[in-house]
């Protein structure tokens, strides 16, 4: 397994998880829908093929974001999951074909219906009264917006026919009409305007104060049911037996449901909706991104089941990302909180999908060449829905003679430091480090969010004001900070600033895996933190470890425990978490666990060809030995271990100069160190 690989999958973790953040939590995203599933299918792609990278805590495993602080926590009786998507005729046929396969049929009865660009609720009604409303939240717990959701007047507050229990799944949208007319009074009071109507709904069911998002005009589709108890149905002889009947079953109920719901017959019948819907699509007087197909059959989606993140019986086929033209005006450098130096190009102001777009990532260096985008070109943007959008291509032949390449820079546009680039990765990276302003306040950012430290009140603005006017330059500087010294600044009056420090102060009692995940180090999640936690327990045993006892973690790999082991590298970042220490921030430890030291600990070997003992016994042996085994050969390989007819990993060991070792020498070496 090369080197490349595991550092692409954690990269698209990585960014994954923040556009996750970005969109279901801030309501701000950064890239288009269009991007961000190009991304999660190629993490897909990767952890089928390369499935010792899969993990628990990868975002293929999970659905969406962590609840808002702001609300009430709420358990999902059973999970609010998401949809795999088709982006083409083929995906859908290769959806039908494996329904079909599965249940033994040659065709099957889909309902289909539009996908709402909104907000994904529940509700939940008790004795006929409308009791509790969630956001999706994560899947498994969402938001309790309940009082928000009162004042959304097409959701009922009491059914048409009482049943005792029942939970309704949903959307919360807000239709185009509105939505303008909410733009128009944002502009008139001098107000943000909201990107689209999606954000627009999200940010209106939020509000802490339920009388604003009365004032938002949202509206309510339900979609299916959730858990019903049984006691509910005995006046209903049971549940309706398939998807289209439960719709129709919910509209008595007094809820509103989509009128351009169908049912349909095979895969012609799926992709005839999906031209129909399509072509009424800018007519309806709501924002959709495609259209959901369900078997309809409620027995039949009992037998096809659920993945991890999805149903099996249910695909979302979604409609090509907009497009329009318009020219690349200058490619600037945004420097993140890790250092990476991410190009930008600065559009023309274009209006597509929706909204005025100004700017598009180009993500590194590599991709800008690779799209041969130039400073002056004419280039096709895509967008579905967000608000930086995607640059598709150049189109060469509008080319103009002036046309400049883009060259990127040497030195740190936020400190001067130096940019430097690893052999094996595709992003540039400033050396500085922490004193680099532009890593400094996404480091500081990071220390303080609700995973991390949890310092209420310390957000965006604030943290600008503390680095700008040089009042913190590391995270220990946090917990210097005193009244005088935030009293001063924007928008912070006394109360504000007592507040502010009292929830520093809270924060110095925290835990070790918190501490480690807001160090912000390279590939280390929350997972990952409380992980190592809870192996080393104390936090000097964590930094003395060396490599080879950091890869004793579940899920802590090569690339992991190099980037651990380079940020203890660096005197500096020992300094901070020891002023860090001497302010009082302070955990409980314990012993960890104890780890042996085996005889194979941190070598890695590669099984390949025919073996006379069986291929897991082999595993088995040589990871009680404390060896990795693993399924790809790279420069990392210590040993191959070659049976007959060994083919493409003996022939790339042999390139890669890896000692190859035959069946009897391994099984000598087994022998030896047992």
């Amino acid at each position: 397994m090369s080197a490349s690989v595991v550092k692409r999958i954690a990269h698209l973790r990585a960014e994954i998880e923040k556009h996750n953040h970005q969109y279901y939590v801030l309501d701000d995203p950064l890239i288009s829908d269009a991007e961000f599933d190009v991304m999660f299918r190629e993490l897909q792609t990767l952890e089928v093929q390369y499935p010792d990278l899969a993990t628990a805590d990868s975002p293929t495993q999970r659905v969406g974001a962590a609840p808002l602080k702001s609300f009430a926590e709420v358990v999902h009786r059973t999970p609010m999951l998401s949809l795999n998507n088709a982006f083409n005729d083929e995906e859908v046929r290769a959806f039908d074909a494996r329904v079909c396969e599965t249940l033994g049929v040659t065709v099957v009865e889909y309902a289909v219906e539009p996908k709402f660009d909104g907000l994904a609720i529940t509700l939940t009604y008790r004795d006929g009264m409308f009791a509790q409303g969630a956001t999706r939240g994560d899947g498994s717990m969402g938001e309790d917006v309940t009082q928000n959701l009162r004042t959304v007047r097409t959701i009922p507050l009491r059914l048409e026919k009482p049943v005792p229990f029942i939970e309704i799944r949903g959307e919360v949208l807000m239709f185009k009409r509105d939505f303008a007319a909410l733009n128009r009074q944002q502009s008139d009071r001098g107000d943000k305007m909201f990107a689209n109507p999606r954000n627009a709904a999200a940010g209106s069911l939020r509000q802490l104060d339920s009388r604003i998002t009365a004032s938002r005009h949202l509206s309510f589709f339900a979609y299916g049911a959730g858990a019903v108890e049984d006691s509910s149905l005995v006046e209903w002889n049971g549940l309706p037996d398939t998807h289209g009947a439960q719709m129709e079953w919910l509209q008595k109920l007094g809820l509103p449901v989509p009128q351009e719901r169908r049912v349909v017959r095979g895969v012609d019948g799926l992709l005839a909706y999906y031209h129909e819907i399509s072509e009424q699509r800018s007519k309806l007087p709501y924002d959709i991104d495609g259209v959901v197909y369900k078997v309809n059959g409620i027995a039949q989606q009992k037998r096809l089941g659920y993945v991890s993140r999805a149903p099996r019986f249910a695909i979302a086929h979604k409609f090509p990302a907009e497009e329009a033209h318009t020219t690349v005006l200058d490619i600037e450098v945004q420097v993140g909180r890790t250092g990476v130096l991410t190009p930008v190009a600065r559009l023309a102001p274009v209006f597509v999908g929706g909204v005025t777009v100004t700017n598009a990532t180009l993500h590194n260096e590599e991709e800008l060449r690779r799209k041969d985008i130039r400073i002056g070109d004419t280039v096709i943007v895509r967008r579905a829905g967000d608000v930086i959008p995607e640059v598709v291509r150049a189109l060469v032949e509008r080319r103009p003679a002036d046309a400049r390449e883009f060259v990127m820079p040497c030195i740190c546009p936020s400190c001067g430091a130096h940019v430097t680039k690893l052999p094996d990765e595709a992003a540039w990276r400033c050396s500085g480090g922490l004193f680099c302003p532009a890593q400094r306040k996404q480091a500081l950012l990071h220390f303080a969010s609700r995973r991390a430290l949890d310092i209420e009140g310390l957000g965006d603005k604030l943290v600008e004001q503390l680095v700008d006017q040089q009042l913190v330059h590391t995270p220990a500087d946090i917990y210097k900070l005193d009244l005088a010294m935030l009293a001063n600044l924007e928008r912070m009056g006394e109360k504000s600033a007592h507040n502010l420090l009292g929830a520093i102060e809270h924060s110095k009692q925290t835990t070790l895996a918190r501490f480690i995940y807001a160090l912000g180090i390279r590939n280390v999640g929350e997972t990952t933190a409380k992980e190592l936690a809870r192996h080393f327990g104390t936090l000097d045993n964590f930094i003395a470890a060396d490599e080879a006892r950091l890869q004793h973690v579940p899920d802590v790999g090569p690339v992991v425990a190099q980037c651990i082991t380079a940020f203890f590298a660096e005197q500096h970042n020992c300094e901070v978490v020891a002023q860090l220490r001497a302010s009082g921030v302070s955990w409980a430890e314990h012993e960890g666990l104890q780890v042996e030291v085996l005889p194979l600990s941190g070598k890695t070997f590669v099984l390949t060809g025919t073996l006379s003992i069986n291929r897991d016994e082999a595993k088995e042996r040589l990871e009680k030995l404390g060896a990795k085994v693993s399924g790809s050969v790279s420069k990392k390989t210590d040993y191959v271990v070659a049976g007959a007819e060994a083919g493409s990993k003996l022939s790339k060991a042999q390139e890669l100069k890896v000692e190859v070792l035959d069946e009897q020498q391994f099984l000598q070496l087994l022998k030896e160190n047992s």
